[in-house]
């Protein structure tokens, strides 16, 4: 069966400035490195940053090595068990916002910024997270359920197993 042979791997973002977008992902989103190439930096999680070369096969293709306007069709989601921490953090860098923090309709607090080179970006509480803080709120398992979509056995074990 061909789904058995084919696994994901990774994201790649195709970059103008890798020293900027390095930094941006490395310091910024706290990124860890696990890969340099120089033209390609590989992070854990399965995102890849690359300075494709005008002689590679896929710029060639595309009629360039990076597109100015960013990807908008593409999200780079991030989460963080110390939301609020990682927001008063990020105040201090230069970052060009979509939106400030919002609450989504399951509840989940999101904030949503690009990157330099204009690809967007979230940053969003771990669902782990959301469930605690909605159950501290006063919030029963069976609305935070209702609430967030997930499976009450998910929500019960993040509640009474996983930190409370």
């Amino acid at each position: 069966m061909l789904a058995s042979k084919i696994k994901f791997h990774s994201s790649v973002i195709f970059v103008e400035d890798m020293e900027e977008m390095r930094f941006f992902y490395e310091r910024v989103l706290m990124q860890k490195v696990t890969s340099d190439f120089e033209t390609c930096i590989s992070f854990e999680g399965g995102l890849s940053l690359w300075k494709l070369k005008e002689s590679y096969l896929i710029a060639e293709k595309l009629g360039s090595t990076w597109q100015k306007a960013g990807n908008k069709n593409l999200e780079l989601c991030f989460e963080s068990e110390d939301f609020e921490e990682v927001v008063k953090e990020l105040a201090g860098f230069d970052l060009s916002y979509l939106h400030q923090v919002h609450e989504e309709p399951w509840g989940q607090r999101t904030v949503r910024f690009f990157d330099p080179e204009n690809n967007l970006v979230e940053l969003g509480e771990s669902m782990a997270c959301l469930i605690r803080r909605l159950y501290k709120s006063g919030q029963s398992v069976e609305t935070i359920c209702r609430k967030t979509s997930l499976p009450s056995d998910y929500v019960r074990f993040q509640i009474f197993h996983n930190g409370m």
